[in-house]
């Protein structure tokens, strides 16, 4: 392996001499760039959700002290949810990684970068490239996720490299290709005040996206807010009509409403037959969606059922449908989003203002993951197994075209099946922590304490996942480096470095470049030497493809525009106009992305969930969002003293009165919550925001999922978080 060689700043691209790995302070890495006055303001994308908000942050003596929500940002209008307002707060944790940590003592980069090289290599020189694998995140930023993804597959030869993207838009991903030929969510967010008819479902943004609720706010259409949602959820109690529906009988209620749609007239024909094909078909399909069965799976009544469908057909064309992780997270995610999709298009709801079958996304970059990781597609969207699209990439990224693999990563659940089975050996997460966010929590660990090598590649060493590495390689969190994000709907903004990262920790752009030359691959890599290069290179990657964005000129302009939203083409990009391309949705033409331009109906017969209720587990579990305060695992969140002070102090169990009253369990009362696989205790909320033999727990609790049952949707692969049978004890 060879030593890291001197080389100039302009060779390297930043401050990457061979000293860096023992003294990376000494070269000011992380510092604000020159460019920023001392006492300046500049902006960013917020690194939090995917609704990519816009802030301002507010330098005194080059050192960014504050934010403010950015007024001109076209996202958010000046408006921030508490998250946003503390983004720069939790940088300054006790237990940000600051050193690599070698089996749980500090080591030097060299002495790191040595044993990540000498393991990995190890394990795939004895055991092949199927022997290796990285899980990476929504949460950085794509120029990163695509070096990540080209390093471990042209540069390592690894085959298998997932994400946590997984867990969030795996669903969406494959319905969308599906069902348009493209993963192409359609809509901007000027739709959410467009709108007549307004319909969320298993979403709930007033918390998990309060943003998004502050532009459904500024509808003056006087819109009909409709809520599927098993719990009456804070969306739910502002909206104009709920249907608290049996869980996971979505699908079954999506068929009905079409069943309705069709019966009453409600179908825009000219559209279907000019622009889809399948319909025929799912009208067969759906003869057997009759109210009266519909009323008994669902629990909604018919006449209840009759108005929505009503709601649906009075409203056109104004109608949005609008979902997220009650939809993605299921064991028939994929048909039941693509029953939504349905709805949309039978009504020619799509491509028109305030209309759309439109998938809100989770995590900050998981649009940048679903084009750029290099998973289970090819950079920009691409196939593996197509020969024309690895040339073409080889094309564009200068990498020889064998060495581009000729077939797409196993997904999440089936490489930690792989590593169970002894066949997966190593595993290397960048920015995530699915010790804690992984379903059926107890088994994932079992399963990475089989591993001969866990690398965690994060901001802090103290996560859940980290604890059980090898090796903790310090990384830089947001604000502390550059890069871009894509937003939901489809809004590519940048973010600048505007601190340094503490102690010895790297952005991950910079540690992905020392491991290609520690590895020796870094020739393969030379023009892989600033976040904006790769941006170019991942820019040609998109060419021709519907997410095409070479026609934008670089950082300054996404900076300069508020963001631009995919696709923007060569030439669109010289009648560019910002005050005219605010927001965009696709399809205006009603062409899709299909061969033969037309969108597809597809559907499915619907199914139980794996795991059912019985006498000793006789409540469903449902676990989601806490608070807008809380994210994820709260590796940042619960950083955060102000934020603290907006969740709850203990585990809260949302419980019916009913359920309640037949457990003698009043409010306040430690309980047990057991499934089959594990226990925690609660203190219980009596509550009818949950419906009798339902309970709801936040997902934000590192216990929570030790109870989840892993099933996981057949096309997708997406884990089903939201039906899982327990019981309550006092």
């Amino acid at each position: 392996m060879k030593k890291l060689p001197a080389m100039t700043l302009r060779e390297w691209g930043g401050p990457l001499t061979a000293d860096l790995v023992r003294e990376p302070a000494k070269f000011g890495l992380g510092q604000v760039p020159a460019h920023l006055l001392p006492d300046a303001t500049t902006k960013a994308i917020c690194g939090f959700c995917s609704t990519g908000c816009g802030l301002k942050i507010h330098l005194k003596d080059g050192v960014a002290v504050n934010l403010t929500p950015d007024p001109d940002y076209p996202v958010n209008l000046g408006t921030a949810c508490p998250k946003g307002w503390e983004a720069l707060s939790v940088l300054d944790a006790p237990d940000r990684a600051r050193m690599p940590l070698l089996h749980g003592k500090e080591v030097d980069w060299d002495t790191a970068l040595r044993y990540f090289c000498d393991q990995m290599r190890r394990i795939l020189d004895q055991h092949g490239p199927e022997a290796a694998a990285y899980l990476s995140t929504g949460q950085i930023m794509f120029e990163e996720m695509g070096f990540l993804g080209a390093l471990a597959k042209f540069g390592m030869g690894m085959i298998h490299g997932d994400g946590n993207t997984r867990q969030c838009m795996a669903t969406a991903v494959a319905a969308y290709k599906e069902s348009f030929g493209f993963d192409a969510p359609p809509f901007a967010y000027s739709d959410f005040e467009e709108s007549d008819v307004l319909i969320f479902i298993g979403a709930n943004p007033c918390i998990a996206h309060p943003i998004m609720w502050q532009r459904v706010l500024r509808n003056k259409r006087q819109p009909e807010i409709i809520v599927v949602d098993p719990r009456t959820t804070e969306t739910a109690m502002a909206a104009t009509q709920h249907y608290a529906i049996k869980p996971k009988s979505d699908l079954v209620l999506l068929y009905g409403l079409a069943h309705l749609i069709i019966r009453d007239g409600g179908v825009d024909t000219a559209f279907v037959e000019e622009h889809t094909t399948g319909f025929d078909e799912f009208v067969l399909f759906l003869t057997e969606f009759h109210p009266k069965r519909v009323a008994e799976e669902t629990g909604i009544s018919v006449h209840r059922l009759l108005h929505f469908a009503q709601s649906i057909i009075q409203g056109t064309p104004r109608v949005s449908f609008w979902w997220t992780m009650g939809v993605n997270q299921s064991h028939q995610a994929t048909r039941t989003a693509q029953a939504i999709i349905n709805l949309a298009l039978m009504t020619g709801n799509i491509g028109k203002p305030g209309t759309g079958a439109n998938s809100i996304t989770g995590q900050c970059n998981a649009m940048g993951s679903r084009l750029f990781s290099n998973t289970t597609n090819l950079l920009g969207g691409h196939d593996f197994r197509n020969p024309r699209h690895r040339e073409k990439v080889a094309a564009a990224t200068g990498i020889p075209v064998e060495r581009i693999p000729d077939r797409p990563s196993l997904a999440y659940d089936q490489i930690l099946k792989a590593a169970d089975e002894g066949t997966v050996k190593a595993i290397w997460f960048v920015a995530t922590n699915p010790s804690h966010s992984w379903i059926d929590q107890n088994e994932i660990n079992r399963i990475l304490d089989k591993l001969d090598f866990v690398v965690v590649q994060d901001m802090y060493c103290s996560t859940e996942t980290a604890k059980r590495a090898h090796l903790v390689l310090p990384a830089a969190g947001w604000g502390e480096k550059e890069g871009c994000f894509i937003n939901s709907e489809r809004r590519i903004g940048y973010s600048p470095k505007v601190r340094r990262a503490p102690g010895q920790a790297l952005a991950d752009f910079h540690i992905f470049r020392l491991i290609a030359h520690y590895w020796g691959c870094e020739d393969l890599f030379r023009g892989w030497s600033s976040p904006e290069a790769v941006f170019r290179i991942l820019q040609r990657c998109t060419e021709d493809q519907p997410c095409d964005i070479t026609g934008i000129s670089g950082h300054e302009m996404l900076q300069k525009s508020g963001g631009v939203q995919w696709p923007l083409t060569r030439a669109e990009s010289s009648k560019f106009e910002v005050s005219s391309w605010k927001e965009r949705r696709l399809f205006e033409d009603g062409k899709f992305y299909t061969p033969d331009k037309r969108a597809k109906f597809v559907f499915d017969a619907p199914e139980a969930a794996p795991e059912q209720r019985s006498d000793d587990y006789p409540l469903i579990l449902i676990t989601g969002r806490g608070t807008s305060a809380q994210w994820h695992t709260e590796t940042r969140t619960g950083k955060s003293a102000v934020l603290a002070k907006m969740m709850p102090q203990e585990l809260m169990l949302d419980l019916n009165p009913q359920d309640a009253g037949r457990l003698s369990i009043r409010d306040g009362m430690k309980v047990r919550v057991i499934s089959k696989r594990a226990e925690l205790t609660a203190q219980a909320r009596v509550t009818n925001c949950v419906s009798p033999g339902e309970v709801f727990l936040p997902m934000h609790d590192s216990r929570v999922n030790q109870l989840t049952h892993a099933s996981y949707d057949p096309h997708s692969r997406q884990p089903s978080y939201k039906h899982s049978a327990v019981r309550v004890e006092k």
